[in-house]
């Protein structure tokens, strides 16, 4: 099945694409299938389409989904410990009472896009999302706010830092790629970034919160209510527990800044206590004592609720692997390939080149960072071409194009689909709105501001 209709090979190819996609959604949102099971079957079908052989497909298979699972399953069982001992701790909703009576019920949505975008800053999207799903939980319990007015403006904050604010991995890569000054990509990327996330976060959110009404899964908002009756622990510790991970991740960060090749044994150790992972594993332990036996919870107690929390999370782990599968499907297929091809023969203002060769990756492949990453390779010769270029502007641009058009081949898809307990075409109504409109606002954004340096 190398062509139909007498199409290329690239564009029999997207059309195989599309076929698989279109069979994904109407089994999972018409026929209402099992996300995990109908991924699993998408994956395969798009494999036998574009010609794969079956040994090929089943090591795509099961690659994507071992390797999307291979940090992200540590990071939400981790992450659900820390947002249960958050909770049973009183600390989740000492942080959202300090929001609301800070910012006031109409003007908290707000404040969480801010938190978000700070959380957002030396963590990965997933590990934010993670990190921040118990204060949203009970901030929209507390406000009666629609759960979507509160947690769009998180995502939007989360993401937009993930796309394009260094030292984000992602845009660390297209500024080593086009050789850009960090220091003005910071500036640029915040003069972008905050309007960009104003307008795909709280107001945004204020729209389809109203029109999108859903609770938060029973069994997992179950395990972010405080059943304990105790005195509340005090914002300060509370606040610092919830952003050691990230303060490490960013130490972690700059020590890969100053030092790209770790040579030192600080820069090695810092790298290691600043790994997601590691970042993780050291803020749940650190709340074992210090919103737990410094609560008055004996180790029984902490226990249980470490064990406890962990149920609830096996059904998202599956489906965002088989997200990964099908991710993993498509590159292996020739898909981004064909994606890349057809990117390349454009010839636009290089800005629009880059958001272009981002956009169709993303697209295609479903993940921010190997857009951005593949969209680097292809744009760079074409950069080297353009000296007059902004080449700070550039990097953004493709930042933008790799958030673009979220859906069902990326984990963060089923990852906020199953956390706000939405069907698939309500989270492509809101979700994959969100992420459209900040790629294309940031596009804004950032052409506008290269008419003025």
């Amino acid at each position: 099945m190398n062509s139909i209709f007498g199409l290329s090979h690239s564009a029999t190819l997207l059309v195989w694409a599309l076929v698989a996609i279109v069979f994904l959604v109407i089994l999972i949102a018409r026929y209402k299938w099992n996300p995990f099971v109908t991924l699993l079957l998408s994956s395969l079908l798009l494999g036998f389409l574009a010609g794969m052989k079956p040994a090929d497909l089943i090591k795509a298979v099961t690659g994507g989904l071992g390797g999307t699972l291979g940090t992200i399953a540590i990071v939400i069982g981790l992450g659900t410990m820390l947002g249960k001992m958050m909770a049973e701790s009183g600390g989740a909703e000492q942080i959202a009472t300090t929001l609301v009576d800070r910012f006031g019920v109409k003007r908290v949505h707000w404040a969480m896009m801010i938190v978000g975008f700070i959380v957002g800053i030396p963590v990965f999207f997933e590990v934010g999302l993670i990190l921040l799903i118990p204060i949203v939980f009970v901030v929209a319990r507390k406000t009666k706010m629609s759960l979507l007015q509160i947690g769009i403006p998180v995502l939007a904050g989360l993401s937009t830092v993930h796309g394009l604010v260094p030292p984000h991995p992602a845009p660390m890569i297209a500024i080593d790629a086009f050789g850009a000054n960090l220091g003005k990509t910071i500036l640029y990327s915040l003069i972008i970034g905050l309007p960009t996330a104003i307008l795909a976060g709280p107001v945004f959110g204020k729209y389809i919160g109203r029109r999108i009404l859903v609770e938060p899964p029973e069994e997992l908002a179950n395990q972010f209510i405080r059943k304990d009756t105790r005195e509340l622990p005090g914002f300060g510790i509370t606040l610092f527990t919830i952003l050691l991970p990230v303060l490490l991740m960013l130490v972690g960060s700059v020590a890969s800044i100053i030092d790209p090749k770790l040579t030192s044994g600080l820069a090695q150790f810092s790298g290691f206590i600043g790994h997601e992972v590691i970042a993780l594993l050291i803020a749940v332990v650190f709340s074992f004592f210090s919103l737990g036996f410094a609560r008055g919870f004996k180790k029984e107690e902490i226990s249980k609720f470490a064990n406890e929390c962990l149920a609830p999370t096996a059904s998202i782990i599956l489906i965002i692997g088989g997200g990964g599968a099908f991710k993993q499907v498509l590159i292996n297929s020739g898909v981004g390939k064909a994606i890349a091809e057809l990117a390349t023969q454009s010839h636009f203002n290089v800005i629009l080149f880059a958001w272009l060769a981002a956009a169709l990756i993303r697209v295609a492949t479903g993940s921010a960072t190997v857009a951005m990453t593949t969209a680097a390779g292809i744009v760079a010769p074409v950069l080297a071409q353009s000296p007059g270029a902004n080449v700070e502007l550039v990097v953004l641009a493709t930042g933008a194009g790799s958030l673009v058009l979220s859906h069902v081949n990326d984990a963060g898809f089923w990852m906020v689909k199953e956390f706000f307990n939405m069907t698939v075409p309500q989270t492509l109504k809101s979700w994959t709105v969100m992420e459209t409109l900040l790629s294309v606002i940031g596009l804004v954004f950032i052409l506008l501001l290269s008419l003025v340096v």
